[in-house]
């Protein structure tokens, strides 16, 4: 189980990240572009359209590198990863805190970052490429 100390941890250890405000909540960007990761407040609609299925815990939302990437998380980690209408289209998931580890939450942050980071500085950082 992942807390936000965890999250804000594996972010920051992540080159030019910084935290930063997105929709009154906090999230964490790469070099002043828009947020790679944040928290994710849950809207009354989008508890009910998931029903059973909605998470009762906090709710982090990290970017993606496109839906490929995006519909293989939702196939491979059901448990942790899942995603509303709203984020249709949308390269990012939707991760249950409460069911992240350690490991996915350190690989989540780190593609997240990847995916937002500019090119000139995931050239400098080629160990977080994979």
């Amino acid at each position: 189980m992942a807390t936000w100390d965890d999250v804000e941890r594996a972010c920051l250890a992540l080159p030019e990240t910084a935290v930063s405000a997105v929709h009154r909540t906090r999230g964490w960007s790469v070099a002043g572009r828009p947020a790679f990761a944040w928290e994710r407040l849950m809207r009354p609609k989008e508890l009910a359209d998931l029903g059973a299925a909605a998470p009762t815990g906090p709710v982090l939302a990290v970017r993606v590198p496109d839906l490929g990437a995006k519909e293989a998380l939702l196939v491979e980690e059901p448990e942790v990863c899942f995603t509303v209408r709203s984020f249709e289209g949308f390269a990012a998931v939707l991760v249950r805190l409460d069911e992240l580890d350690a490991d996915l939450l350190t690989e989540l942050v780190t593609e997240a970052w990847l995916a937002r980071a500019p090119k000139r500085l995931v050239a400098a950082h080629p160990e977080l490429a994979r």
